[in-house]
């Protein structure tokens, strides 16, 4: 077992890196697959990539938890050797999924936000916004955050918990503020506005998982240049880009890339361009954060115990 306390060995800066080199091996098979009961989801994603082994994960989505005083996400990753398929490593789930999460967006971020972006806004104070919080202050040190949420003292304690941090109770004048607007909500509908936007910004949407979830709206995405982490597991299921897919809104072709694009250069952004990156966090990612994960506890075990390695 993985424990949570080889957090310690991580770096975000580090993780990003990873994940590119993870898209330069051959692309991932995936499998996702969902199972409802009213709002409460049992999401099971698998991954193989050859080169890097096999994930299995499965998270339960319970959105009436945190009333209980318990998790709304829940879940194990198991982690299976490449060329044995044996099990080499439970890896804890909460630090698969915060890694994952955040470091996906991070990484999208670096590629396609102006690098000099000063303000920072983040839309939604849950466990991912904080998470974003720590992400977004590795890739951008120098940047001022904003937090905005439904419940502003949510949003005031999270930015207590940060310097150069503010909560903010209106949100269409904080997106007019931001350089960077990264969007981490649980609601069914769109929260940004398209009108709000303006040349330059870069819109990150990470909350919407379900085929019937949005963050942003129809004007957001026409006026956008559009990129996701991988189209198999965003443009199909995921109601981002699904629901505007079926009606017409957007074609195909408006999705200019993926992360493996990479190589090709079709990964970035004109200096005018409002560029939005969908972060769908499929099980390829789970499956190079968990390894990532692996490798830096592996070598943090080996440094403090010479005689293991």
């Amino acid at each position: 077992m993985v424990p949570a306390a080889a957090e310690a060995h991580l770096d975000w800066i580090a993780l990003t890196e990873a994940f590119k080199t993870g898209h330069d091996l051959p692309k991932a098979e995936i499998e996702d697959s969902f199972l409802y009961r009213g709002q409460d989801t049992l999401l099971s994603r698998a991954a193989w990539i050859d080169g890097m082994g096999i994930a299995v994960k499965s998270a339960t989505i319970f959105p009436g938890n945190p009333e209980q005083g318990l998790p709304q996400v829940n879940g194990g990753v198991s982690l299976f050797h490449d060329t044995t398929g044996v099990l080499e490593a439970l890896v804890d789930f909460h630090l698969v999924t915060k890694w994952k999460t955040a470091g996906d967006s991070l990484l999208g971020a670096r590629l396609l936000a102006r690098p000099d972006s000063a303000v920072i806004l983040i839309v939604g104070a849950g466990n991912v916004g904080r998470s974003l919080r720590e992400a977004y202050g590795a890739g951008f040190p120098a940047a001022r955050f904003l937090v905005w949420n439904r419940t502003g003292a949510k949003a005031e304690e999270l930015a207590a918990g940060f310097p150069n941090t503010e909560a903010v109770g209106d949100l269409e004048k904080a997106v007019a503020q931001a350089d960077i607007v990264t969007c981490a909500t649980s609601g069914l509908s769109p929260v940004i506005k398209g009108d709000w936007l303006r040349p330059g910004q870069h819109l990150d949407l990470i909350g919407a998982f379900r085929a019937d979830m949005r963050e942003a709206d129809d004007t957001a995405l026409t006026r956008s240049r559009i990129f996701v982490d991988n189209r198999a597991t965003v443009m199909t299921h995921i109601g981002e880009l699904k629901i505007p897919l079926e009606a017409g809104v957007i074609d195909p072709d408006a999705i200019k890339g993926d992360f493996y694009d990479l190589a090709s250069g079709a990964f970035h952004r004109e200096p005018e361009d409002i560029t939005l990156f969908k972060n769908g966090g499929g099980a390829h990612l789970d499956l190079m954060t968990a390894r990532h994960i692996l490798d830096r506890w592996r070598a943090a075990q080996a440094t403090s115990n010479p005689s293991r390695s």
